[in-house]
């Protein structure tokens, strides 16, 4: 495993974030506010005579220049239809992206809220309104430099990430070992039921957590994870509950949503390969992470045996949720 070492936001002092800032033409009162991030780093910034704004510092080498910029222009798209997502601000320099030494950075309007509550059924078909209007928006022309949803290719480069870092105990290796090429197996069998689905630009990574809620407003946040795929990777992550739950909240989504546009339904077959494939991510990221120190500090127990035995349960729980039937839509098949 790799030790802690040095770490590029380990310049991103301070005296760094507010030189940035002054670099872009805002004319800072010297308040500075670190507000909860990991991938990348976010500030509430103190400026003259004006609301604060959010900063937010852009991982080095995750995203180029020409990957950030199409995040930026993708939301400007969403704003300019008027769909209810936070876009990041033309700053006084003229441009929405910032580079200062290392960094790429990006200023967004202070907007506050709370997550959806999704067991709501007019949040959710209030939720998949928006998601039609968002995915039409997506539909209208391809990304040229997002990357784009591969899911079994995901799944073998991301084990393998784990397998090269030696980060599974030796004891759970054998069960991990053969439970991999029964879920890429049986996510392969799933994405055929499918069939063909179309490809557009998505959030990404629209869950509860990137949507904020405040006096009846909905506002779409974080587009970091912005990329190509198939459109139920912006829904399947509103659902939880048991199976019935579930269903029932996919109805209540589906039925917001094809009021702005049609829904291949086959398209349910990809939830549960799409959920294996995070599932395995999420380890590989904490994994690629682990050398910057706020993951040691926020994720402790990713280098526990306890936290590698509750992924080998829970593999073998998505295993049998790919061999049931794919989760029904209320009226349909």
């Amino acid at each position: 495993m790799t030790e802690t070492s040095s770490h590029p936001y380990d310049a991103l002092t301070p005296d760094t974030i507010l030189d940035a800032m002054e670099s872009a033409g805002f004319v800072i009162n010297g308040r500075l506010f670190a507000l909860n991030s990991y991938e990348n780093r976010v500030y509430q910034v103190g400026v003259e005579d004006s609301s604060p704004i959010i900063a937010k510092f852009y991982r080095p080498g995750r995203w180029t220049e020409a990957q950030i910029r199409e995040e930026h222009n993708f939301t400007a798209e969403l704003a300019a239809a008027d769909i209810p997502v936070v876009a990041p601000m033309a700053m006084p320099s003229g441009d929405t992206l910032g580079q200062w030494q290392e960094f790429h950075f990006a200023v967004f309007p202070q907007r506050g809220g709370q997550a959806p509550d999704t067991s709501v059924t007019d949040t959710l078909y209030r939720l998949g309104q928006w998601l039609g209007q968002l995915h039409n928006i997506g539909a209208s022309k391809p990304f040229l430099h997002r990357p784009a949803f591969n899911i079994l290719d995901g799944i073998t480069s991301k084990n393998q990430i784990l397998i090269d870092g030696d980060w599974i105990p030796a004891d759970l290796r054998p069960a991990w070992d053969s439970l991999i090429p029964d879920l890429y197996d049986a996510c392969a069998r799933r994405i055929d039921e499918a069939g063909e689905c179309e490809s557009l630009r998505l959030h990404g990574d629209c869950h509860a957590g990137n949507i904020l809620c405040r006096e009846e407003q909905m506002l779409f946040v974080d587009l970091d994870d912005c990329r190509t795929g198939p459109a139920i990777q912006d829904l399947w992550l509103l659902l939880n509950g048991d199976d019935a739950e579930r269903s029932a909240q996919f109805g209540e989504l589906l039925e917001g949503y094809e009021m702005f546009r049609d829904f291949n339904r086959r398209e349910r077959h990809l939830i549960e390969p799409l959920r294996c494939y995070r599932q395995i991510a999420h380890c590989a990221w904490l994994a690629n992470r682990w050398d910057d120190p706020a993951f040691p500090r926020f994720f402790p127990w990713f280098t526990q045996p306890r936290f590698w035995s509750d992924q080998v349960l829970a593999m073998r729980e998505q295993l049998a949720a790919l061999q049931a039937p794919p989760i029904n839509i209320p009226g349909q098949y």
